[in-house]
């Protein structure tokens, strides 16, 4: 019992702030979730551990949105090259042993402080509407290969989103789309490699207690924090705690 209690606090505490992170931002409970988790496990463990949280939070974000089908007429291209993708490299994710597991962990620590990196220059992109046709599905593919070495779900698809001028709610509720997608993907992805166990998922679903309670703390925050310190904290956290995993998986 001992041996287990560090774990459970652990495992709680993390989906506590991921979903915290949630609550005030609309994205970041998959990234936490993996960067805090894959200090103690596999990026494999840390990724089935999320699955359920994931799931819940990111349906309840995507239909609560106003647009869910004319964003699926737009993004169906992005959407089937994430799960394409997500299927083509959950491989590598499901196979975190020995120098696998070492560099799944490298590439994780990658993704997350690239994210990082990203979102503190904020750089402002713009892709025209000519272009989506064969951006997006590029886009899709690229997200789905990160998620299924690494089990983040936001790079580029969370950059590629906020470069097609929607109006909030919208995105809002594309990232939703995306999540859930990518979410979904990666399940089947460890399924398939045999990755996905019923204990992990009965640990999974215990998970969805702190993370909810975390997105509602987020909630009472988010009217009381200003959103660009929230965002620079948060950000900085993801290259810090990315460049530590970088270097442990390099090591």
């Amino acid at each position: 019992m001992t041996d287990l209690l560090p774990h459970i606090v652990l495992i709680t505490g993390t989906f506590i702030l991921a979903g915290l992170v949630k609550g005030v931002t609309g994205l970041g409970l998959p990234t936490v979730s993996m960067g805090l988790l894959g200090l103690a496990m596999s990026p494999v463990q840390a990724a089935a551990l999320l699955l359920v949280p994931s799931l819940a939070t990111n349906l309840w974000q995507l239909f609560t949105g106003p647009r869910f089908g004319a964003l699926l007429r737009r993004l169906w291209g992005m959407m089937l090259g994430v799960v394409v993708g997500t299927l083509a490299g959950s491989g590598l994710i499901a196979g975190t042993a020995g120098t696998a597991g070492h560099a799944t962990t490298a590439a994780l620590g990658g993704a997350l402080a690239l994210y990082g990196g990203v979102g503190l220059r904020k750089p402002r992109l713009r892709v025209p509407a000519a272009a989506e046709p064969w951006a997006g599905p590029l886009a899709g593919v690229v997200t789905g290969l990160v998620t299924g070495a690494t089990g983040v779900f936001v790079v580029p698809a969370v950059p590629y989103l906020g470069s097609l001028a929607l109006e909030r709610d919208d995105l809002v509720q594309a990232l939703g789309l995306s999540f859930t997608i990518s979410t979904l993907a990666l399940a089947a992805g460890l399924a398939w490699h045999g990755a996905l166990h019923m204990g992990a998922m009965g640990a999974s679903l215990l998970a969805l207690v702190p993370a909810l309670a975390g997105m509602v703390l987020g909630g009472w925050l988010r009217a009381r924090v200003r959103p660009e310190t929230f965002r620079l904290g948060f950000f900085a956290g993801l290259l810090v705690l990315g460049g530590e995993l970088l270097l442990r998986g390099l090591t």
